[in-house]
């Protein structure tokens, strides 16, 4: 009986090494469009993108950045950001937009939208752009 125990624990491991962050979960392969910052509309444009697991990328007002999520569904963590260094106008959105992604700790994907969040009252709300 106990080797029974032992094998299904095993299996269980080895078995268990899907996606399971918020791409698995209807974010995968959309383009999501920031409309929102902190219940203010975003008037800039940024987007957010989960082409590969583990991974993150998108464009921000100014310049195009890459980075990792591996968190498990629900949490969010936007990790090793790495962004191309363009000039623009737009850099004070720019550096609200990365200021707040790096905030997020919490996702929710809900049809066409995806909300980041987290407990000091942060969000940004995306929509999938069409």
């Amino acid at each position: 009986m106990r080797a029974v125990i032992v094998m299904a624990f095993l299996w269980g491991l080895t078995n268990c090494g899907g996606d399971e962050t918020v791409a698995s979960y209807g974010a995968k392969e959309v383009v999501w469009q920031l409309v929102e910052l902190d219940g203010k509309p975003f008037d800039a444009r940024a987007t957010l993108s989960f082409a590969d697991e583990g991974a993150l990328s998108g464009q921000a007002p100014c310049n195009r950045y890459s980075g990792q999520q591996s968190a498990p569904y629900p949490w969010f963590q936007a990790e090793k950001i790495a962004v191309t260094r363009m000039a623009c106008p737009q850099l004070a959105a720019e550096t609200a937009y990365f200021e707040a992604l790096s905030a997020m700790t919490l996702s929710e994907v809900s049809g066409e939208t995806l909300i980041l969040s987290n407990d000091a009252g942060r969000e940004m709300v995306f929509e999938a752009q069409k």
